[in-house]
């Protein structure tokens, strides 16, 4: 799916809902080559977009807010933020979008494959689902800083 945020153009991958790999499965790779005016030295970013089942979103949040976090902490994942649309027409009601960064692609996927087996994680995504799942679908993008970014 592509879409737009603001003057940026980004190409979102599915992402996996199964158990163990709904939020830890890499995107696929895609078959363009990076631009020439990607910084080499860049780090990692990932921009995640979560779509909550219908009535779900603040559960979601309180299982980012309770156990979440910390889980990324223990894995080396350096959060930049995490966000919500304000308007309802943009998925107010069901969104939440945040940003990760690694020192690199392999520092990514080691850090999901690591997370996704911290039996931690599995214990709370399991018990946060105990009346359904909080999340029907999630969004991946995996982004490098433009060479004239001031965040690399």
């Amino acid at each position: 799916m592509i879409k737009t945020l603001g003057r940026i153009l980004l190409l979102s991958i599915p992402v996996s809902l199964s158990p163990v790999a709904m939020a830890q499965t890499p995107p696929t790779s895609t078959t363009i080559a990076p631009s020439p005016s990607l910084a080499k030295d860049s780090r990692c970013f990932e921009i995640r977009t979560y779509y909550a089942a219908p009535g779900k979103l603040e559960e979601l949040h309180a299982r980012f807010r309770n156990h979440t976090m910390a889980l990324f902490k223990k894995h080396g994942m350096e959060v930049v933020g995490f966000w919500g649309p304000t308007d309802k027409e943009k998925g107010s009601e069901n969104t939440l979008v945040y940003v990760l960064a690694f020192p690199g692609r392999p520092a990514r996927d080691r850090a999901f494959k690591e997370f996704g087996a911290d039996p931690a994680w599995q214990k709370a995504r399991d018990d946060s689902e105990k009346n359904g799942k909080l999340v029907e679908r999630v969004d991946s993008v995996i982004l490098a800083a433009a060479d004239y970014s001031p965040l690399k």
